[in-house]
């Protein structure tokens, strides 16, 4: 007998920065709203198991959508895109963001995400503290440089094999081999965006000298890191964590820079304090 999921998808078009984008996301829950970003150059096929977990979705209305120029969201609609580089800002991820919840009339939702998804929590938590009840940055820190690249494009280089064995080595050998392997599957698919993305991972965003000015009273904020992440490693998540007033820091053994894909049992217990502790500080 077919077992049909409880997870819907919808599209919903919003205006960014002048841009009319039609926007993709993965839905189910009821209650608090979790926002989920995922990785750079990825989509939101990475929160599958969280959107599908009946303790969490039970209290949470869990939505993963795709950044645009991923998976099944394009490129802005009204304006020709092809003609320039793509190179994500800090200040458009944070006004796409803010638009899309505002769209979907969201208040006040914890945003999670991971990676570059977890930086712009942090910047997030910066700029918009008040329309965010928390934020979760996931593989974050306050400055992640070295990674644009131009490999990623070079025409000797199968940009996709490449980005997938990194994504590979990113993992814990722990992790089930069915979770890695689909996750290294989601980063063979490719995508142009991907060194876009690593613009605002590695350039544009910098908070080294802002991370005293989040104030953690109006949007909590708990960092987590996995034990295997080399890309972000946990010493550099608790670095910016202690530079957050009130900021909080939680390592996860035994798991790498793809936590919610690679292997989401050993992620949802650290989630699960993750929320715990957002609910006592926000009620």
């Amino acid at each position: 007998m077919a077992k049909h999921s409880p997870v819907i998808g919808r599209y919903v078009t919003i205006d960014v920065d002048g841009c009319e984008y039609k926007v993709f996301y993965l839905q189910n829950g009821q209650g608090v709203p979790l926002v989920c970003q995922h990785t750079a150059g990825c989509h939101n096929h990475q929160w599958r198991d969280l959107l599908e977990d009946e303790e969490i979705t039970r209290h949470y209305n869990v939505i993963a959508y795709d950044l645009a120029r991923h998976g099944k969201s394009d490129p802005p609609l009204n304006k020709e895109w092809w003609k320039e580089e793509y190179r994500l800002t800090a200040d458009h991820y944070v006004n796409f963001i803010v638009a899309f919840c505002d769209a979907l009339e969201l208040k006040n939702p914890i945003f999670m995400g991971s990676s570059f998804g977890g930086n712009v929590a942090l910047q997030l938590a910066l700029r918009k503290p008040d329309r965010f009840r928390a934020v979760i940055p996931v593989e974050a820190a306050a400055h992640a440089p070295g990674f644009f690249l131009d490999v990623w494009r070079h025409p000797h280089a199968n940009a996709a094999q490449v980005c997938a064995s990194g994504v590979w080595d990113l993992m814990a050998p722990q992790s089930p081999d069915r979770d890695r392997w689909l996750t290294w599957h989601y980063y063979t698919q490719g995508s142009e965006a991907f060194r876009g993305d690593l613009y605002f991972y590695s350039v544009d965003h910098d908070l080294r000298d802002s991370l005293a000015k989040i104030d953690t009273r109006r949007c909590p904020v708990v960092m987590m890191t996995g034990t295997y992440d080399y890309l972000t490693p946990p010493d550099a998540t608790e670095k910016t964590a202690a530079g957050i007033p009130g900021g909080i820091y939680i390592e996860m053994e035994d798991i790498g820079h793809f936590p919610m894909s690679e292997n989401y049992p050993v992620f949802r217990v650290y989630l699960r304090e993750a929320l715990r502790i957002i609910r006592e500080r926000t009620g």
